[in-house]
This record gives C-alpha cells, structure tokens and sequence, in this order.
C-alpha cells in the first residue's frame, strides 16, 4: 500500500444498546486499526472526511432495531478517493456515502452495490467537502423531496416548518421562499434561532416553541402569522406541531412526515391522535417519506438542482462543527438537546 496511508485508522463502535434517554460517550468506543490494503476483493480505498450525526441514527441504537454491537456505526460521510480499480472513480475524486464510520475503509463491489455513494467531483472542492453530509447529502435530499414531491408548494401557499432552523427544516424554508414563493412560518427553540430564521434564512414568521405550553396556544401563534391557516406542513418534530399544524390546516392542506425527534429518546411506538373526521372533510393528505428516491437519483434532480440554488447564493448554509471522531457522541447529543444551529459535522 502506498506508504502515505501508512498507520492506524479509527472506527467508532457502539459498546451498548441505548432504549431510552439520551445517549452519551459511554455508549460507543473509538478503536484504532490497521489501514486495510486493497487486497483481491477491493475495488476503492476511500478516508472519510467527515461524519454526519442524525437524528435517525437514534433508532439504530435501541435494541429491538439496534445496530450489531462492537461493530463500527454505519451512517453518512463525505470523504475522498485514495485508490480507484473501477473506471467509474477516480483517485482524489470527492463523494458523499452512507457507509461503517472507520476513517480510512476498503469498498468491494458487492459494497457498492447495498449502499448509496454519489459523487460530488466537479461541484465542490475538498474545503467544502462538509456540505457532502448536508445540503449535498441526505439533508439536502431530504428537504427537497419532501418539499417539492411530497408537499408540491403552489406560488403564495403558506407553508409551516417545525425544526426551522435544523439540518432539514432549514433548507426546507429557504426553498419554499425564495424558489417556491411561498409564505414561510418556522418553528425553533429559543430567541438567537428565531432571529436566525428571519434574518439569514428568510423566514417570514418565527414562532418560540419553548414560548408555548401546548398545542392550542401554538395554534394560536400560527394564527397570528397566517389569519386563515396552513396549505403545508413539514414535519420534523412531532407532539404538539402536529397537533397544532392539523388544526391550523387549510382545505386540501397536506403533511409531509419526515421525522418526530421529540419522541426519539422514548420507547416504544409513537402515538399521534388524530381527528380523523377534520382529516376527511378538509381533505387533508399526510404522507411519510425518505430521503433515499432523490439521494439515488431515481426521483427529481437533487444534486443539480441543489447545488445549482447553492452556488446562486439562494441557501444560506448554518453549520455546527466538532472535531475528531471521538467527538462524535457529544455531536450527536447536541442533536437532542438543542445545543447545535443547522447541520451539525464531525470533522475527522
């Protein structure tokens, strides 16, 4: 193996199952490792440049869906080509993935084939290889098929965005408004991020969740902003936003389920109650979905048009860093506890 690569690389691993509450450090260990070679099988050696914390990782730590213990975490990176055998990939070429967190890693065939790598070459240089985890990876195509599939947003249509300033709603906000535009309500925790919201991301309204105690009185403050209601809602959040949003829902409102990371520290289903009669007579669509259509390609033109809105100086990026693969856990923890503004990155 080329002698530049020579030395340890380092995997994150889970050491216990976590069912409820929030977890921490003690819950993964970091174990450094010989740099694989190529061998017979391989076909790319690739070192990962950042790992990305998400809320849905929460699930693959509770035991009934758990990831295998002792084994490394698999979830998004972005990273680079060290040595290509496929004419498809170059060395130094740059790619977001949905690979094992080990920081330098051999990929077989059979690799490629039951897992997503697009490649970012060509739209990005190494210094911004971050936005391969973000507006360039399973966020980004997140917001983007949930918004434009998924809610279709019609030119004036007021849209409600729970999680407003986070890694999806973010995004989910400034395509409404300034591709869409659309009426844009957000929802976050805390004045700095309500600032944020109208000031860099363009939304039109803020509401303070941690100003309410319940659903009627979020209702009331999605009333204050929009007199006659909802056409949209992207859910991220769950609880009491969802509750309020269907009451505050226009005839022929629709939902766009994305996520419920109020619920994702507890055990158990997650249980919303729902007026089904209201659902009917204002024929209000909900309908849950994943990223992974428009991050293979199979749907829409995410990485084109993405990046196309990105270069034009249409998103405003907000990005939270750690640095090291040990800090991984706490990255992941400042998900739950607020402490993170937009996308948070783990820079190895």
């Amino acid at each position: 193996i080329n002698a530049e690569y020579m030395g340890m690389a380092k995997s994150l691993l889970l050491k216990t199952h976590v069912d409820e509450g929030l977890p921490g450090p003690e819950h993964f260990e970091v174990v450094e490792i010989p740099v694989p070679e190529l061998g017979e099988s391989g076909i790319l050696l690739v070192q990962l440049l950042v790992l990305s914390p998400d809320p849905f990782l929460r699930g693959r730590i509770k035991p009934q869906f758990g990831a295998p213990l002792g084994k490394p975490i698999t979830g998004f990176v972005a990273g680079k080509v060290l040595e290509s055998r496929v004419p498809s990939w170059q060395k130094g070429d740059l790619f977001g993935a949905s690979l094992p967190f080990t920081t330098i890693q051999v990929i077989t065939e059979a690799d490629l084939k039951q897992t997503f790598m697009w490649k970012l070459s060509g739209i990005i240089d190494e210094s911004q290889i971050s936005l391969g985890v973000g507006v360039l990876g399973m966020p980004g195509s997140t917001a983007y098929g949930g918004l434009i599939d998924v809610l279709r947003p019609q030119k004036g249509e007021v849209i409600f965005v729970s999680a407003a300033s986070g890694a999806v709603g973010g995004l989910v906000g400034q395509i409404a408004k300034k591709v869409f535009d659309c009426k844009v309500i957000g929802s976050a925790g805390g004045e700095e991020k309500c600032r944020l919201l109208k000031e860099k991301l363009g939304y039109d309204f803020a509401i303070d969740y941690k100003k309410v105690k319940d659903a009627n009185e979020l209702a009331k403050e999605i009333k204050a902003a929009s007199a006659d209601g909802i056409d949209m809602y992207f859910e991220n959040v769950g609880g009491m936003h969802l509750d309020a949003s269907l009451a505050t829902m226009k005839h022929g409102g629709r939902v766009a389920l994305c996520g419920f990371i109020s619920s994702y520290n507890e055990s158990g289903s997650v249980v919303a109650h729902l007026d089904v009669r209201q659902l009917i007579y204002n024929a209000v669509r909900l309908e849950g979905f994943i990223a992974t259509p428009w991050l293979s390609g199979k749907k829409g033109s995410f990485l084109k048009d993405m990046s196309g809105w990105w270069k034009e100086g249409l998103l405003q990026v907000q990005e939270t860093f750690f640095d090291g693969i040990e800090q991984w856990p706490l990255a992941f923890q400042s998900l739950f506890t607020g402490a993170n503004t937009g996308k948070v990155v783990v820079r190895v």
